[in-house]
């Protein structure tokens, strides 16, 4: 694969899956399972130990059994994005795990350390992807202190750093940052999924990431689409369709972004909604919720064919 067949499989919808358990363990059936779905209804990247995965939630070994179960799943054809993160030498472990495994791709997650320097954090980044030329690196920035001046920076010492999933909810910032920084020298993902795919697009972001994959491919893929096509309307329809959803993720600062996630797919019978600390399942409430937005979309337990909201389809 080359860097140039990589920066297309960036500039598309970037599924997150999530980590599934049971009993405290992984259940890694059902992990395989997913992502053959997310590969049977379109997805072509997908990025095993991202944050709607549990990252911070899992062992080293966890990690390596995801690593390596997603490469062996689906690695032949679809582009895995593998997350990697906490201190240099983790990260890089991970990453030469992810190229022992034929993974070719790897998201830097956020540093997190109390005392983060501008020039310590391009240390960081360079560090972990110098000891991988070969890999295509792309960067989680979750902060407008993340300058562009620093992207250039890092840009200039690897060549290799080709894609900036930016999860800043600032449309405004997105687009000072990527004409600064070099709206061609990377690929600029939309890193806060579907409610602002539409917005940043309109700015040049060229793929998104998303959670919702995992539950409704079909409409996210749509969205995709209409994007891609500049059908705004549909894609306006699209995001008022799954607004509510949306929204019961990001509440108290987005403390049930995965367990909203987990939830839908407990109630299809594709996964347990077990997880894991500091995050914690939903009341009874927000899944009784969730079942009524399922049953608008159409989908259920016997059809996970996961068909598009006729709303969303009104302009397609």
């Amino acid at each position: 694969m080359t860097f140039s067949e990589l920066r297309t499989a960036l500039a598309d919808v970037v599924a997150i899956p999530v980590t599934p358990y049971q009993d405290g363990a992984l259940d890694l059936g059902s992990f395989r399972k997913l992502l053959r779905r997310l590969v049977s209804s379109g997805v072509t990247t997908i990025t095993p130990n991202g944050n709607t995965s549990e990252f911070y939630a899992l062992t080293a070994a966890e990690r390596r059994q995801l690593i390596t179960a997603a490469a062996e799943e689906v690695g032949a054809e679809a582009f895995l994005l593998l997350g990697v993160g906490h201190d240099v030498a983790t990260a890089v472990a991970d990453v030469k795990a992810g190229e022992e495994a034929g993974i070719r791709m790897v998201m830097i997650h956020q540093p997190v350390h109390p005392h983060v320097s501008p020039l310590g954090w391009v240390d960081y980044h360079a560090q972990i992807a110098s000891a991988a030329p070969g890999v295509a690196f792309v960067l989680y920035i979750r902060s407008a202190w993340v300058t562009p001046a620093m992207l250039v920076e890092l840009a200039g010492r690897c060549p290799n750093v080709v894609g900036i999933k930016y999860a800043v909810p600032d449309v405004t910032q997105f687009a000072r940052i990527r004409d600064l920084a070099g709206p061609d020298r990377f690929v600029w993902i939309a890193g806060l999924a579907e409610p602002y795919a539409l917005s940043y697009a309109v700015h040049g972001a060229e793929g998104f990431t998303s959670g919702l994959v995992n539950v409704n491919p079909r409409l996210s893929l749509a969205l995709r689409d209409a994007l891609r096509t500049q059908d705004y309307p549909a894609a306006r329809d699209m995001l008022a369709s799954i607004s509510r959803f949306e929204e019961l993720r990001a509440e108290d600062s987005s403390a049930n972004n995965v367990s909203v996630i987990k939830e839908a797919l407990a109630q299809l019978g594709l996964c347990n909604r077990t997880i894991r600390p500091p995050s914690h399942e939903l009341n009874h409430q927000a899944r009784t919720e969730i079942a009524g937005i399922l049953s608008e979309w159409g989908c259920t337990a016997a059809d996970q064919s996961q068909p598009i909201h006729a709303a969303a389809g009104a302009h397609a």
